[in-house]
């Protein structure tokens, strides 16, 4: 499939115990409703074939010889098929029976994985049945439906895309699963077929050790356990189907169902390996398997699949899902904000801070940051200094949002007007005053900046910066203006978090009269507002119209810096994330202007001043991002163009 995602799929069939006939057609049919939507590998709950649950009676040779003539029926009437399938059965293997993954592809097995842990406690008494994968150091083949198989708990299976590692049942609840290992010899996918029981308040323990797991081996987890029809003599079976990558669910069955179900997703594993390649621990990690390589057992090749994708593609990934999270999240972004700012403020006993305050979003956040950071400091908040300074384009509304929020919050104002100055200016270097060019604009922004700054230096303060992080990645800013100041504490956020952000503290934090122009603020159209309103006073220079839409470039630069995807993967997301918000023609503009803005503007990026890393993706070249100011963006840009 395209752009390195596998389909995969958890299946939770039907099961009446020791009827291996039925269990057997239980399977075919998912197996088949799997292939015709695509999916490439699908794993069936723990001895499925006979039922997880039939006790004493897997010392039986019929019910033995029954799986086997079930597992022969499931592979003759799915051997046309390309999907790869992962059962569950007990197998002999010489003089002991196991509890075992068989792995079957076009009427082939391809490799049997026995269980490691068995479990011996409470409700469980595998050890009665079965031997542990243990009883065996070597490789042991097999004659298993008149073919000879591996059986290895060390085996891999490889595809043209992805190469994956089973475990079973209680070997992801070992303190070491070796799910680890074979994640570390290269499984980007883990299968787990198990038979987990339920009791109060296990299955969210269950979940949480299967994200921690899929976490710590940066990969896939597909997990599927037994459900109904399994005996209830004593406990009670709810078939979890479970799918996660790095640590997030992608999908989830329905518990307690009466009926068979089948999740699928597409795990990404393109994005799997490219955190491996960063994740330099993981790669230290990978050094304790030499010597002790998996056995890797090739699959058939089948033709490469349409990729449909049925996972959500989240169009605002900076973004915390809303409720409670996106609270507990916002607070936790200010926070984070507030104690990198504390810190600075002590270390140079620094009590007063200079802001520059436009009515905007950006100087807004880092105002509200300012106010609180002096709150649990015990400063006076008049020790924050907001200086609102009137331009060639700013607006009434922007001008009164400024004053208004600065008096709400009960900090020292000043307002400083920049018209006069950059008009001697213009004269100085010689520029017409009606042109409205680069140096027009750029012009007012360093007078703004050298205001600050020497404001800062008369009152021994800090000036704090108001810059996002799109606006970094984007190079909209001013070199040695707005780009600059002492201590940025929108470094690391962005546009489309900003605005979270600030309405959370207009909601949660501030008075009546603020929360009043804070949400107002939030309705104004962003703008740097350095080009003259139009004739009724209203902004004429909006930023989107002129970069684009942040939602769209926040979007971009995430899958960009996060996972290091090539601009014909963000672009397809991009397609699926926004559609019915944008063409693909204006993505794909956009894309691209992104592409060649995020090159050009380097230069700005590798001076930056210091300020605080809230999330995965940062632009510090002190941390996250180091890339040098030549670099050439002919390859992406010319992706973009092919798309």
């Amino acid at each position: 499939m395209k752009y390195g995602f596998v389909k995969v799929a958890a299946a939770i069939p039907q099961v009446k115990i020791a009827d291996c006939q039925y269990n057997a057609e239980q399977a075919e049919s998912l197996i088949a409703k799997a292939e015709g939507s695509g999916v490439q590998v699908i794993v069936f709950p723990e001895l499925n074939l006979t039922g997880y649950s039939c006790g004493d009676l897997f010392g039986q040779t019929l019910l033995l010889e029954q799986a086997e003539l079930g597992l022969m029926r499931v592979m003759n009437n799915t051997r046309q098929l390309d999907i790869i399938s992962i059962v569950g059965m007990p197998v002999r293997v010489e003089s002991v029976l196991m509890n075992c993954a068989v792995v079957i592809q076009k009427g082939k097995i391809l490799g049997i994985v026995p269980k490691t842990y068995l479990p011996n406690y409470k409700e469980f008494y595998e050890h009665r049945w079965f031997a542990s994968a243990f009883t065996y150091t070597d490789e042991v083949v097999v004659r298993l439906c008149g073919q000879l198989a591996p059986v290895s708990a060390n085996l891999l299976f490889e595809t043209s895309e992805v190469r994956f590692g089973i475990e079973l049942c209680e070997d992801v609840w070992a303190p070491v699963p070796p799910s680890s290992a074979l994640a570390l010899k290269g499984a980007d996918i883990i299968f787990n077929l198990s038979a987990d029981t339920e009791n109060i308040s296990k299955h969210q323990y269950l979940r949480s050790l299967l994200a921690q797991q899929s976490a710590r081996c940066l990969a896939g987890y597909v997990f599927a356990s037994s459900g109904f029809g399994e005996s209830t003599t004593d406990v009670v079976f709810a078939g979890n189907a479970l799918i996660y990558e790095n640590g997030g669910l992608l999908a989830a069955s329905e518990r307690f169902s009466f009926d068979k179900q089948l999740v699928m997703s597409e795990i990404d594993v393109e994005r799997l390996r490219g955190e491996r390649l960063l994740n330099t621990t993981f790669a230290a990690s990978v050094r304790q398997m030499d010597g002790c390589p998996a056995k890797v057992i090739q699959t058939e090749r089948v033709p490469e699949k349409e990729l449909s994708l049925t996972r959500k593609i989240e169009p605002h990934p900076f973004v915390p899902a809303g409720g409670e999270l996106l609270d507990e999240r916002c607070e936790e972004i200010f926070s984070i904000q507030i104690a990198g700012l504390a810190k600075r403020l002590v270390h140079t006993g620094c009590k007063t801070v200079v802001v520059g305050i436009s009515g905007g979003l950006d100087s807004t956040l880092a105002l509200l940051v300012c106010v609180k950071t002096f709150d649990k400091l015990g400063l006076s908040r008049k020790g924050i200094v907001g200086i609102t300074m009137p331009g060639f384009g700013t607006t009434g509304r922007t001008h009164h949002n400024a004053v208004e929020l600065m008096r709400s919050l009960g900090v020292t104002s000043r307002e400083i007007s920049i018209r006069e100055a950059c008009i001697q200016h213009f004269k100085d270097i010689g520029h017409d005053l009606d042109v409205h060019d680069v140096t027009y604009e750029n012009s007012q922004a360093r007078e703004r900046t050298q205001i600050l700054m020497d404001y800062a230096n008369k009152i021994g303060g800090l000036v704090i910066g108001t810059g996002d992080l799109s606006e970094l990645a984007l190079g909209w800013a001013t070199y040695n203006g707005d780009h600059m100041s002492m201590y940025g504490v929108n470094a690391s956020i962005p546009k489309t978090l900003v605005r979270y952000l600030v309405n959370w503290v207009a909601e949660t934090g501030v008075d009546a009269d603020s929360r009043a122009t804070l949400l107002d603020i939030i309705d104004t159209p962003i703008s740097p507002e350095l080009i003259p309103a139009d004739e009724n006073g209203n902004i004429k220079q909006k930023t989107e119209d002129l970069v684009g839409p942040y939602e769209l470039h926040d979007f971009f630069l995430y899958h960009f810096l996060r996972f290091g995807f090539r601009p014909a993967k963000i672009y397809y997301l991009a397609c699926i994330a926004f559609r019915g918000n944008y063409d693909d023609a204006t993505i794909k503009k956009w894309l691209t202007n992104f592409f060649r803005r995020f090159f050009t503007q380097q230069f700005k990026r590798s001076c930056l001043p210091d300020g605080p890393k809230v999330g995965s993706v940062s632009l510090s070249p002190r941390g996250d991002w180091r890339m040098p100011s030549d670099a050439s963006a002919a390859l992406w840009l010319q992706e973009c163009e092919e798309l």
